[in-house]
């Protein structure tokens, strides 16, 4: 192809529907020698090289979409972005802000890590979830996959048990995962999945649970129903005690302070009054803030219920 032809090419001239993102070959399949390209990637010019072999066909700010799309040119075909890339991806939002892109790749691929972009061969790879036209990991491998690069383990509770609490993830996938993939990294993935075993559902509820063991009282249910006696459902408090009938509710501002949450958690209480429950409600930051506070209030709480008969609900 002559110069004048594909200096016309919709790539070339930046049509709108044509991608941003292209493989330098695909542009020496045009005509192009590969050091035209790349005077076109020299500082000041209109192009961006973002990885050997991958050029942006602009020089603008790259945009998270087209690294995502960097990366799985890198990675070749079969390739899926994994980590917390794919987690932003899937709608997660208790995660580390991304840096690189996680990328799985066949482990037949002669392919290695460059730039902004972790390459790793498995022999696992999963099927992939499209995403907006992207090829995701599952959630549960991109979890996993994210924790055991992961040091900081509040980052870790927060990941996983967002993603249980949403339904995002079933704690047994999680589990067989961590089975199944690398032993490198599991260690904090693990502490974390034992906390959830015990019932607790979000980040709240893992440190409520922690307080909980320091007030001496006795052991409590997580996320059970409670009922009237005519089998009404009254509430699924986040921690029960079903010998005094007592519940606990962690109730965030994120979730029970909007119009719609304050009127939700007002009929709850009204139902707790109702059926003879005492409820104690606490708000999350005190649970690391005012740790003996909320102690107290638990042991007081508890002591209230105790003394008074115990009203006719039941756990179901």
């Amino acid at each position: 192809m002559r110069r004048g032809d594909w200096s016309r090419h919709p790539l070339v001239v930046g049509d709108k529907k044509s991608p941003r993102v292209v493989r330098v070959r695909v542009l020496e399949g045009l005509g192009m020698s590969r050091s035209a390209v790349y005077r076109r990637c020299l500082p000041g010019g209109p192009w961006r090289r973002l990885l050997p072999g991958i050029v942006k066909l602009d020089n603008a700010k790259l945009t998270a979409r087209q690294k995502l799309e960097a990366a799985l040119l890198r990675g070749g075909s079969r390739s899926l972005v994994s980590g917390l890339w794919a987690l932003r991806c899937h709608g997660l939002k208790r995660t580390p802000e991304p840096d690189e892109v996680h990328v799985l790749v066949p482990a037949v691929r002669e392919i290695t890590s460059a730039g902004f972009v972790l390459v790793e061969r498995t022999t696992r790879l999963p099927a992939p979830v499209r995403c907006d036209g992207l090829p995701l990991a599952p959630v549960h491998r991109a979890l996993l996959d994210a924790a055991r690069r992961i040091e900081d383990f509040d980052a870790i509770r927060g990941m996983l048990a967002e993603a249980v609490q949403r339904d995002r993830c079933a704690l047994d996938v999680l589990h067989r995962e961590l089975e199944e993939g690398s032993q490198r990294g599991s260690a904090l993935p693990r502490r974390v999945l034992a906390e959830l075993d015990g019932g607790a559902r979000s980040v709240a509820e893992l440190d409520a649970s922690r307080l909980w063991k320091r007030t001496g009282l006795p052991s409590c249910d997580w996320n059970v129903a409670v009922h009237d006696a005519s089998g009404a459902h009254i509430a699924t408090p986040d921690a029960w005690c079903d010998d005094v009938a007592f519940a606990w509710e962690i109730d965030s501002k994120e979730f029970h302070f909007d119009v719609d949450g304050y009127a939700r958690t007002l009929s709850r209480n009204a139902r707790y009054a109702a059926a003879g429950i005492v409820v104690l409600t606490t708000l999350p930051a005190r649970l690391r803030r005012e740790p003996g506070a909320v102690i107290r209030e638990l042991r007081a709480a508890y002591g209230a219920a105790r003394n008074r008969p115990r009203p006719p609900v039941y756990v179901r």
